[in-house]
Formats: structure tokens, sequence, C-alpha cells
């Protein structure tokens, strides 16, 4: 039997669904093997020709990035990753244009009787530099939208995801669209702070929404929100969770500014949110969690462990490329940010914050944040 659910609706076409796989595979070869092989060729040639000059190693990627500049295989590597970049907006793209229309109708007919809300602001300013930053190069970047109903930037967001989760293996064994980051996250939080039962969570730049399902999931008595600066996410996330009958409240709103009053929120999480954020709005957010949070409330945020003290010269060099040339502006800010520092000026205590590793397949997560006082 034919369905025509928003996740049955996701489904590339024979010829899109190879075209993504193969840009699945260039991506995952750029990033790994021949990133490897850079890794290698640094230890190999280049340090020891840093070394015969200055008699000792470079000290960090400022140093060490004409090395890198000036070599053929980096060069290789950066084409590489720039071109498999543009080849999945393309591929991806082929497939939300295509399902689009029939996917916004979709959206539109699962939220006319809703069970959680949907509180949009047209009147929102956007703030800069990341209204105009087209992060990761997404076209148009993330909050375009040409009507009332368009989702076109939060579908193809979400495709980019889908392509990341083929490439990995993981669609044969998961639905379209799977929480697994949201389900991650919350079992971090379950295990951090057992004794936590929220009355309400909020997802801090939500994004698309489909993760912020995965906190209704693990604290079901709870009253779960999303919020972001973007319109199509928003409108993504409702549709989605309305789909699922499940009951989410979503909000497009400044994480600054999010006009909750105080202390209304018991767990505030992010994903990925601070290296997508520009480093002079960063402690306002902080402050603005802090003061929704309840006594005894708990502010947790997962993202990249790509602070300069964990990596190799290599790949701090080839972050570096990233924020450079990748549509990875923050990145760099964020990742050279005290970020205990932040959370002590928003007012949580020494005691009380947090700022480690978390494993996460082969590698980990950096997770930061604090409990508010009782």
């Amino acid at each position: 039997m034919t369905t025509n659910t928003l996740s049955d609706l996701y489904r590339p076409s024979h010829d899109e669904a190879a075209k993504q796989r193969f840009v699945g595979v260039l991506k995952g070869y750029a990033n790994q093997t021949l990133e490897q092989h850079l890794a290698e060729h640094y230890a190999r040639e280049l340090e020891p020709q840093f070394v015969a000059e200055h008699h000792r190693a470079p000290a960090d990627r400022n140093e060490a990035r004409p090395l890198f500049e000036a070599d053929p295989l980096y060069q290789l590597w950066g084409s590489m990753v720039y071109a498999s970049q543009s080849l999945m907006w393309q591929s991806v793209g082929d497939t939300c244009r295509r399902i689009g229309p029939a996917f916004e109708a979709r959206a539109t007919a699962v939220t006319r009787t809703p069970r959680g809300s949907l509180q949009l602001n047209p009147a929102l300013d956007l703030p800069e530099p990341i209204a105009s930053t087209e992060i990761h190069r997404q076209p148009g970047g993330y909050y375009h939208s040409e009507h009332d109903h368009d989702l076109h930037a939060a579908l193809i967001y979400f495709g980019t995801l889908e392509l990341y989760r083929a490439a990995k293996g993981l669609t044969a064994h998961a639905p379209v669209g799977e929480p697994g980051i949201g389900r991650y996250i919350a079992s971090v939080v379950r295990r951090r702070y057992p004794d936590l039962q929220p009355r309400r969570i909020l997802d801090l730049g939500c994004g698309p929404g489909t993760d912020t399902i995965a906190y209704k999931e693990a604290f079901p008595d709870a009253e779960v929100h999303g919020l972001d600066l973007s319109a199509p996410f928003v409108r993504f996330g409702h549709a989605w969770a309305e789909e699922r009958g499940v009951e989410l409240h979503f909000r497009q709103a400044d994480a600054r500014h999010t006009g909750y009053p105080d202390g209304h929120f018991d767990l505030i999480v992010s994903h990925i949110l601070f290296h997508e954020t520009w480093h002079d709005i960063a402690p306002q957010i902080f402050a603005e969690a802090h003061r929704l949070l309840a006594p005894g409330g708990v502010f947790l945020n997962a993202d990249v462990p790509y602070q300069p003290a964990r990596l190799s010269i290599p790949k701090q060099v080839t972050n570096d490329w990233q924020v450079r040339n990748n549509g990875e502006p923050f990145w760099t800010g964020f990742a050279d940010t005290d970020v205990p520092a932040l959370l002590r000026a928003a007012g949580f205590t020494e005691g009380n914050i947090v700022a480690d590793y978390e494993p996460l397949g082969a590698g980990h997560y950096y997770f930061f944040g604090g409990r508010r006082e009782r």
C-alpha cells in the first residue's frame, strides 16, 4: 500500500540515491583516508622541513599553515573536500526540489489540528554575521523562505543528514529521520544527572527538530520545546512531530532573547549550536540559559571536540581550512573559547560546571554546561 507520510516522501530516486552514495564515499575518502595520508605526509616530510629551519616543531596551526599551503597533497585534499561539499548540495538538492511540493503539502495537512504548537516571528531580527552566512555552504543558508509554507532550507539540511547516515550504513537499520544524536545526548543527561526529572525541556538551536523528539522519548512526562532562528526549520520540526503524534512546542526566536519567563525550564540542551554561533553572541546565550533554568536545572550542550589542545597539527590545519573555505566560519572561534570562563560569567558556579568529553563511536563529543544551584 502506498503511503505519503513525510518520511515516506523523503525517498531519493534510483539515480539520485546513486549520486548521493557516490558523494558519501567521496567525502569519506577525502575526510578520512586522504586526510590520514596528509597527516603521515606531514610527519614524514613537512614537519622535518620546519624543524631543519627552526630547530623545533611548529607550535600551532598558524606556524604550520604555510607548509601545507605549498604542498600538492594538501591542495588535492582541499580541492576534493570542496568539490564533495558542492556535489552533496547538488545531489541532495535534486531530491528536495523534486519532492518539495508534496512534502510541503503533507506538512500543511498534518499541522491543521496540532497536538503541539508553532510560534513564528516574521519580524525577528536575525543577528549578523549569522544571518548572511551560508553555514556548511548550504545554498541560500538556513533562513531563506519564499512563502509561508516553504520548507526547502530545512528539507535540504535534513537530506544531507540522511546522506551521511546512508554513507555510514545506518539507514538499513534505522528509519528516515531517526533521532540518534538526540537519544545519545539524552542518555548522557540521564547518566550524569540521574536525579533530574524535568518538567520542561528546551532544545536550543533545534534545527529541523527531528532530534527534539528524543527528549520527549527520554522524559515522556516533560513538556518539550524546540527553538531556532530559522522559520523553515521550526516549521519542519513541527510537522515532523505532528506526523508522529508527538506533542512538541516550536518557537522561532533568538537564543539570546527567547521570550520565556525566568526559571521556566529544568533542562536546556543543544547540539552543535555553538560552533555555528558567532563568538560575541555565545556569552549572551549562556546568560539567557542561566536565567531560564529553574533551581537545580541543567544546561548541557554537545558539540565538536576540536579544541586545539586535543588536536594534532595536521588536524588543526585542516580544520582551519574548513573555517576559511568550506562554510564553517565560526568553528575556530568556538574551539578557541574558554568555555568554563563563559559559564562562570553567566552565573554558573565552579562546582556545577561541566566541560569534558564523552565517547561516541570511535571518537568523542565535547559536553559543556552547568547546573543551576538549588
